[in-house]
């Protein structure tokens, strides 16, 4: 199994400089179709459902302070660790999300079930330390997928 990190390498070396703000959802989103399309987590990282949208604390802590990354500027993770169908995810995940902009993911990610559940009893805009549960991202990301086949 690969680390957050080397999915942000991956998603920095596809599709180049982007804010941190923009990375973070993406990794996300990377992490729920994981779920979907390979029944298996991409990374044991946590996601946490903080005010602004999901974000892994572990990848914060490694940009924090920064509003724009590089794939040279982010010194942890290895692009190379993700294979095969792994990067057939991340690929398609920056196909349908990656020309949004961190703004527009984080809004997209505030009318989705798994964000919501984790922020129950935090005011919006309310700092929160609640993870967003792997099972609410299996329930929700399946039926979106299920709903879109049809």
């Amino acid at each position: 199994m690969c680390n957050v990190f080397d999915v942000a390498k991956y998603i920095l070396k596809k599709q180049g400089a982007m804010s941190t703000f923009k990375l973070q959802k993406l990794v996300y989103y990377s992490q729920a179709w994981s779920l979907v399309f390979e029944d298996k987590p991409l990374f044991k990282n946590e996601i946490f459902a903080w005010a602004n949208g999901p974000v892994c604390r572990d990848l914060y802590d490694k940009h924090k302070g920064s509003f724009d990354i590089t794939y040279d500027e982010l010194k942890v993770g290895d692009s190379l660790k993700i294979k095969g169908s792994q990067k057939g995810t991340i690929d398609l995940v920056l196909k349908s999300y990656g020309g949004f902009s961190g703004q527009q993911l984080s809004n997209i990610t505030h009318s989705e079930n798994p964000w919501k559940k984790a922020r129950e009893g935090l005011s919006l805009g309310e700092r929160g330390e609640k993870v967003i549960s792997l099972d609410s991202m299996v329930e929700y990301y399946s039926a979106l997928y299920a709903n879109q086949k049809k």
